[in-house]
């Protein structure tokens, strides 16, 4: 075989999604058991597959939220094939895609040198915490499951920590199919939320929002009451002291790091707020 020849890129159906949701397990991602459908939802466009001779080698998540705002992950290549310069032309084809917009991703420490070379800069290190939490079921009646009706309300409530409205995303992450979501709502208004999935192993919560610290360790409680004796995943933005002693004083500790880097102008986000982000894959 030549050493490297140039990749057939398209557009993943809709099952491709599952395919590369599969890669990234077997990399150690430990992806949510019905992450694929909800990643799709937020741009069906927004995933690409690199074939030789018909055979999908790699692939590249490129989702455009909106003109000015895009988030890339999946970025992986076959192991047999990596070192052939594929992945790059993937990805300049993926960056293609984001033209004109900011780019945000959470890269691996393996891949932060190359993504510093195409322009990206850190903004923040993310820490994954999991282990199975020591809490308690709380009793609060301002805590209520996140039914269709509140939806549009914690939508609203998202706009302000995520850098676009990602409305179609929300729709789909927030149904308790596959997921299990909790809002602490005080006066009728939402002052945080979290969502509970199960993944290949053990469970995640992310999002992670709230206004202080006492609400997100009532969300928390609450969210890892429905994982009793499992193993629960939290990605906490390192500048969020509060977020990391969440964590550790439920006897969470340190899997690996990821680094939150832009091409592009930094959206100013409340990440004093931010004590779980949503995915690694689409932020």
């Amino acid at each position: 075989m030549p050493s490297r020849l140039k990749l057939d890129i398209r557009t993943m159906t809709r099952h491709e999604v599952d395919v590369a949701v599969e890669w990234a397990a077997r990399e150690g991602w430990n992806p949510g058991v019905a992450d694929a459908h909800c990643f799709h939802a937020a741009d069906p466009d927004g995933f690409l597959i690199g074939c030789l001779d018909e055979e999908p080698i790699a692939c590249i998540s490129v989702v455009r939220y909106d003109s000015s705002f895009g988030f890339l992950g999946f970025y992986m290549v076959k192991p047999k094939m990596r070192g052939r310069g594929y992945g790059y032309q993937l990805w300049q084809a993926g960056m293609e895609r984001l033209a004109g917009c900011t780019v945000g991703l959470d890269g691996v420490v393996a891949q932060q040198d190359n993504y510093r070379q195409s322009g990206f800069v850190l903004a923040h290190q993310n820490t994954r915490f999991g282990g199975v939490p020591q809490s308690g079921r709380p009793h609060d009646p301002m805590l209520k499951p996140i039914r269709p009706e509140m939806v549009e309300a914690v939508v609203a409530y998202d706009r302000s920590f995520f850098p676009a409205y990602r409305h179609g995303f929300l729709q789909c992450w927030l149904r308790p199919d596959h997921r299990e979501g909790l809002a602490l709502v005080e006066n009728g208004a939402v002052r945080g939320y979290g969502v509970i999935r199960a993944c290949r192993t053990g469970f995640k919560i992310g999002p992670l929002f709230a206004d202080s610290p006492d609400i997100v360790d009532l969300l928390f409680r609450g969210l890892t009451a429905k994982a009793p004796g499992q193993p629960v995943f939290l990605d906490c933005p390192e500048p969020n002291q509060a977020a990391i002693d969440l964590a550790t004083g439920y006897g969470l500790s340190p899997v690996f790091q990821t680094a939150r880097m832009y091409r592009g102008a930094a959206p100013e986000l409340p990440l004093s707020r931010t004590y779980g982000i949503t995915t690694l894959e689409l932020g």
